[in-house]
């Protein structure tokens, strides 16, 4: 089985993309963006950048023995984005729960904010994709009444360029607009099975650490006592 040259595949999509007229030029634009946030967030919400399995275990066991400093703080806080929200526990654990778990909500819409960045603009290609397909195929139909107004309908070759604009054009959208919204349900869905599991990961950490505060204030107070 022989391969055909590089050139001779380049050239019939050229044409292709050619025969589409002006609209192609912003439908493969978009096609390139959206290929690119599907890329930069499939490898930024990966669960083991986000949520990294042994990072619960060694904040719980600094925790437990005390060992809590600003310095592990701030290295939380730059680790991912469940240690952004760990480090917010952990920094108000002295606190109180309630505010603790105030300043963890707040620490969490900031996380989640980054976790769907670029995805409106996925939802915004999936959008308009079809509708550049349609502008141009109504700029295609123009054309092909025009060829008719000036030549009839004697010749229908006059028409064909004004037909083929309009029916790539719609082709073209569509072909982008159908993987891109894939591609935005998809990781719509992603972050919100992230967020559900921070947000358990979450409590559960701000549990334990009001219960060692607990346990701490109860062995002073036997202390004091004694």
């Amino acid at each position: 089985m022989t391969v055909p040259p590089v050139p001779g595949i380049i050239r019939p999509m050229w044409e292709i993309v050619k025969a589409g007229g002006p609209f192609m030029g912003p439908i493969i634009l978009c096609s390139i963006i959206s290929a690119g946030i599907l890329l930069e967030r499939l490898w930024t919400l990966q669960r083991k950048r986000v949520m990294p399995q042994e990072l619960i275990k060694r904040v719980t066991e600094l925790a437990d023995r005390n060992q809590v400093t600003p310095k592990v703080i701030e290295a939380l806080e730059k680790n991912s984005p469940l240690g952004r929200v760990l480090a917010a526990a952990l920094a108000n654990r002295d606190r109180g729960r309630e505010i603790m778990m105030e300043r963890v909500e707040d620490t969490g819409r900031h996380v989640i904010y980054e976790l769907e960045r670029f995805l409106n603009s996925l939802g915004t290609i999936a959008s308009i994709s079809p509708l550049l397909g349609l502008l141009g195929t109504v700029t295609g139909i123009i054309r092909a009444f025009n060829a008719v107004m000036l030549g009839g309908m004697g010749d229908p070759r006059m028409l064909a360029g004004g037909i083929s604009e309009a029916l790539i054009t719609t082709a073209g959208g569509l072909a982008v607009a159908i993987p891109s919204f894939i591609a935005y349900r998809y990781l719509r869905g992603k972050v919100e099975g992230i967020v559900v599991d921070m947000e358990k990961i979450a409590v559960k950490f701000a549990d334990s650490l009001g219960a060692t505060a607990q346990s701490g204030d109860s062995d002073g107070g036997i202390a004091r006592t004694a």
